[in-house]
């Protein structure tokens, strides 16, 4: 279904928290999805800081930040608190929700937690494009975002996943370890892929079925 957050070094290396049903009930809320991201992103902050970020008051960072530790997505770290201030640290690199059977028996977790996750993404993109005209020339250029109608099988649609994350494999991740091996002029950059069956667009507005046209490109 989705990996949140996703950092996930090679294989064999992977720290992913893999939803289970108390994790799901635990994650599922905007706020929450919000706050993993910005500490997989940036690394331990403490709930006045991460509150300026997201435009809500330091106590309800604070709230969150303590049921997101009671199910284990966080936890305290110690070397940077002290008895002023509490940092705040993400405990996995990703997480991965890839259980239809547990989005049967919670759907309304499982949608709640899709919804966050999805409107995160859609903040990130509104993000880049407030910054577009003012990032430099080469990542101007660089800068994408395409979509494409195809007709596919449920089994098509898997395999074409699983083909695109092993290309993705090949490049470099964002962790600590990437940022000071990079060679020089890598910046951070998000991919963010969506598989979306649209199950009632049976046909096109012309009554064809033209399967791999692109809807649309900028790239």
């Amino acid at each position: 279904m989705t990996d949140f957050g996703d950092q996930r070094r090679p294989p064999g290396e992977e720290n992913i928290a893999v939803l289970d049903a108390r994790g799901l009930r635990a994650i599922a809320h905007p706020v929450r999805v919000e706050l993993l991201l910005l500490l997989r992103k940036h690394g331990p902050s403490t709930a006045t800081r991460l509150a300026e970020r997201l435009g809500v008051n330091s106590g309800t960072a604070s709230y969150h930040l303590r049921q997101l530790g009671a199910a284990g997505f966080v936890e305290e770290d110690r070397e940077r608190g002290n008895a002023r201030e509490r940092w705040w640290r993400s405990v996995h690199e990703s997480t991965s929700f890839n259980d239809p059977e547990l989005a049967e028996r919670e759907p309304e977790a499982a949608f709640a937690f899709l919804q966050s996750v999805a409107a995160a993404n859609t903040l990130r993109v509104q993000r880049a494009l407030n910054d577009v005209q003012t990032m430099p020339r080469p990542w101007r250029d660089a800068f994408g975002m395409s979509d494409w109608l195809l007709r596919l099988t449920p089994d098509e649609a898997i395999a074409l996943r699983r083909e695109l994350q092993a290309v993705i494999e090949r490049y470099r991740r964002e962790t600590p370890e990437t940022v000071t091996g990079a060679p020089a002029g890598a910046e951070q950059v998000s991919l963010i892929i969506n598989t979306l069956p649209e199950l009632d667009a049976t046909a096109t507005a012309h009554g064809t079925s033209d399967a791999e046209k692109p809807a649309m490109e900028k790239s």
